[in-house]
């Protein structure tokens, strides 16, 4: 069974994360796991961006009840009409969490994800107790695929 591997961060972040978040992606897909996230701008769409240019299943869930708003790198855009309550289904459709910066939107998923004890991975975000950092994508997506045992140290 494929892995589910969410990202989860801002839709507005820095060039440098933005950069982080393709690499992200890109890496996910080359392990041939299924990205989700939140479906919008940002790090989201350049997370999205780098799963697709490798061929990677992208799966956005967005808190509008319109699949226009998805940016153009999902492939799958789950409508919710749930605003901000769409992050749970972001956490509970995910094996492990990747967070790259963010503000409270991201930091109510890393919540969310902690309760349910899903792991999180972050790349420059929320420094919280069991947030897992990470130095960089490469890191990152080495960190999400060990924390639930589909990969050696």
């Amino acid at each position: 069974m494929r892995r589910f591997i969410g990202v989860i961060g801002g839709r507005k972040a820095t060039p440098e994360l933005l950069q982080e978040a393709e690499a992200v992606g890109r890496l996910i897909a080359e392990r041939e796991a299924v990205l989700i996230c939140g479906g919008l701008e940002g790090v989201m769409e350049a997370a999205s961006r780098g799963a697709r240019s490798r061929g990677g299943l992208t799966v956005g869930i967005l808190p509008q009840d319109n699949r226009s708003f998805a940016n153009p790198y999902v492939e799958i855009p789950i409508v919710t009409g749930m605003g901000v309550g769409r992050n749970v289904i972001i956490v509970k459709t995910s094996d492990a969490l990747i967070a790259i910066g963010g503000e409270y939107g991201t930091l109510s998923e890393i919540a969310f994800a902690l309760q349910l004890g899903k792991p999180v991975i972050g790349i420059k975000t929320w420094k919280i107790q069991g947030v897992i950092d990470a130095k960089d994508a490469d890191d990152a997506v080495k960190k999400a695929f060990q924390s639930i045992g589909t990969e050696l140290a």
